[in-house]
């Protein structure tokens, strides 16, 4: 009995199932992605069926079986109630699934055609192997295979070897190569019978080779693994020649039902079906091979881009301009602006930019009338429930307030009966308040072109209907104030407060990731300013001296007064001393500036006598002589060391 309650437990603890066993590994970390094209057999094995033939629909107005609307891969439209045969989803939960047609003639992939001419000017046409010297390969090798070098050699290598690589006899074969050229002309075109005769008799004596796909491909697979270093291709060449097209699912190219229950297919669909009508007729017909080889192509072609430049009217069916796959990709209505980067999201703002220079680098100021629409769902504390609730108080309409209060899972609109709400909030209760002075906001300026295209903000609430933040912070965003427009756009968690402050914040993105060159740094008034303070014959006395110097700080951290530059008949201050203030303001402080600067008065030979005072001369954090100006504040030199001390600091 013991051994059958034994049995029974561990019968219990381990649950046998036919799902085959998968160790769980936890997290892991992504190092490299790579990117390569998929070869026939591959594209066979990622589909589900095979296509192979025509027309859409059976007597029955069923999905044809092996045809480009196979329940296979998924439901041709949500009103015939089809059911996916291969995962067992209707229309709504179905991904799609693929499907492969096999080419009876191979076809050049359009997309790699440079690529695929520039191998055949490289390789011998009898061998396949590289058109080099030995002691040229072994050279070419080792550049290749250095970990030190990376992808921008690695390109120049390629070029040069392409380079060396000139129409010559090879050094293995003794087969003499000629030139490659990539010709694209209207061959199904018939001539008359007396020119096509001049044309064979005249090219009958010339060495003239096609190269078509099918001897392409057998020299590609004969090329050996290492002149496909040479060549830096990431995979084998053999995969630039299509033998086997990807049917894509149809949930991407879904049927349209019109009223009578017809059905309007997809661009894409017909023109699948039109090369599944070709690939019929070559399997018939294989004498027509060459011209209905270069007609697949341009079907080929129009599945991809069906803007085709050059293309001869006999090879067109119709002057109905049809969406290719590169067609959705690109333009206002295509996947990327349309999609992507031009979604419509919530809790965002537009309006009309002004400057403000009293506004630091990271704030942005937002008008009374955006704060009072835009919301922050605010957790109720004990730290913030007095503040909540004069908010709640207040209501939608009246500015500190809210909009909504979030109890138990149940959103309450705030209308009449607000006091007695404000009175209910407890711990752990959600209110939707107003926007407030500090709260994080991302800031961005179309297009945005780079990353710092948008950064975060802190919110400062100020009158009027334009969103404003401080001139210095132009360069970034490309902005200027005759009329641009920007957005701004509020988190909604707590984690995306913080890595919008931590990732994203003005002070953490002062110089760009592309060379390290400042980008918020002064200009207008700041530039102007500072040349007038660091003139010779500017003085402060005592109390304007000490008022400047609390404009620096947050008036917690001391400051340290130097000693005043004239005593008699009263104590005055310079404006190099204010400057100098700026640098260290304390005398504890580790900050030591040893710098010089010419500027644009600077005449030259003179140095620290300059009458212009154009020679800006740093000695331990003091301005000894010249006026601040552009090339101090704003070419790199003095704010790139500025920078490196308030981080190391």
């Amino acid at each position: 009995m013991a051994t059958t309650a034994r049995q029974s437990e561990a019968q219990a603890q381990f649950q046998f199932t036919k799902q085959p066993y998968v160790e769980d590994v936890g997290p892991r970390k992504i190092q490299s992605i790579k990117f390569s094209m998929m070869s026939g057999p591959e594209i066979m094995k990622a589909s589900e069926v095979q296509v192979y033939d025509s027309g859409f629909y059976d007597q029955n107005i069923k999905p044809k079986k092996n045809a480009l609307l196979d329940s296979r891969m998924g439901p041709a439209g949500s009103k015939m109630g089809i059911i996916c045969e291969t995962c067992h989803g209707d229309f709504a939960n179905c991904p799609g699934h693929y499907g492969y047609l096999h080419l009876c003639l191979l076809v050049f992939n359009v997309g790699y055609f440079n690529a695929i001419l520039n191998i055949l000017k490289c390789i011998c046409k009898s061998c396949a192997r590289i058109l080099l010297s030995e002691k040229e390969r072994v050279s070419y090798l080792k550049k290749m295979r250095n970990p030190k070098a990376e992808a921008l050699q690695k390109t120049a290598t390629a070029k040069a070897i392409l380079k060396s690589c000139k129409p010559k006899t090879c050094s293995r074969c003794g087969y003499i190569n000629g030139t490659v050229m990539g010709i694209i002309h209207d061959r199904s075109k018939k001539l008359t019978d007396d020119t096509d005769k001049e044309c064979k008799a005249a090219l009958s004596g010339t060495r003239i080779q096609i190269l078509n796909p099918d001897r392409v491909l057998g020299l590609f697979k004969r090329i050996l693994d290492q002149d496909c270093e040479l060549l830096y291709l990431s995979d084998r060449p053999e995969k630039l020649i299509i033998t086997d097209i990807l049917v894509p699912p149809i949930a991407i190219r879904p049927s349209s039902f019109v009223d009578g229950g017809r059905s309007n297919e997809d661009d894409i669909t017909s023109k699948l079906n039109t090369i599944i009508q070709t690939n019929a007729s070559l399997r018939q017909d294989l004498d027509g091979k060459k011209v209905i080889g270069n007609y697949s192509k341009l079907r080929l072609h129009n599945i991809l881009k069906s803007e085709v430049r050059g293309v001869p009217l006999s090879m067109m069916q119709s002057s109905k301009p049809l969406r290719g796959f590169v067609q959705r990709l690109k333009g206002k209505q295509g996947r990327f602006f349309g999609n992507l980067c031009g979604k419509r999201v919530e809790y965002t703002a537009r309006t009309v930019i002004s400057p403000d220079p009293n506004l630091k680098i990271t704030e942005v100021g937002i008008p009374i009338l955006i704060a009072q629409i835009l919301t922050y769902p605010e957790l109720v504390s004990q730290h913030n429930i007095e503040k909540l609730r004069k908010c709640v108080v207040n209501g939608a309409y009246k500015y500190p307030g809210a909009k909504y209060i979030i109890s138990a899972g149940s959103v309450w609109i705030l209308n009449r009966r607000r006091k007695s709400d404000a009175y209910g909030l407890k711990f752990g209760d959600i209110v939707e308040r107003h926007l407030e002075d500090g709260d994080v906001v991302l800031f961005n300026r179309q297009p945005s072109l780079h990353r710092m295209s948008i950064m975060c903000h802190r919110a400062k609430i100020m009158p009027w209907r334009t969103l404003r933040f401080n001139e210095s912070v132009c360069n970034p965003y490309n902005a200027d104030f005759d009329g641009d427009e920007m957005n701004m756009h509020v988190p909604q968690t707590e984690e995306a407060l913080t890595e919008a402050l931590m990732l994203m914040g003005v002070q953490n993105n002062l110089c760009t990731p592309k060379n390290g060159e400042i980008l918020v740094a002064s200009t207008q008034d700041f530039l102007t300013s500072s040349f007038l303070i660091t003139r010779r014959d500017t003085f402060y006395d005592r109390a304007s001296f000490a008022l400047m110097c609390t404009y620096m700080g947050d008036a917690i951290e001391s400051v340290d007064l130097p000693a005043p530059a004239l005593i008699k008949p009263v104590e005055l201050w310079t404006g190099k001393q204010l400057f100098s203030v700026l640098v260290r303001p304390r005398a504890q402080m580790r900050v030591y500036v040893n710098l010089t600067v010419t500027e644009k008065s600077y005449k030259q030979g003179k140095e620290t006598l300059c009458p212009n005072e154009g020679f800006v001369y740093f000695q331990n954090s003091e301005l000894i002589c010249g006026q601040v100006g552009k090339a101090t504040l704003v070419e790199l030199v003095f704010y790139n060391i500025c920078w490196h001390v308030i981080y190391y600091k």
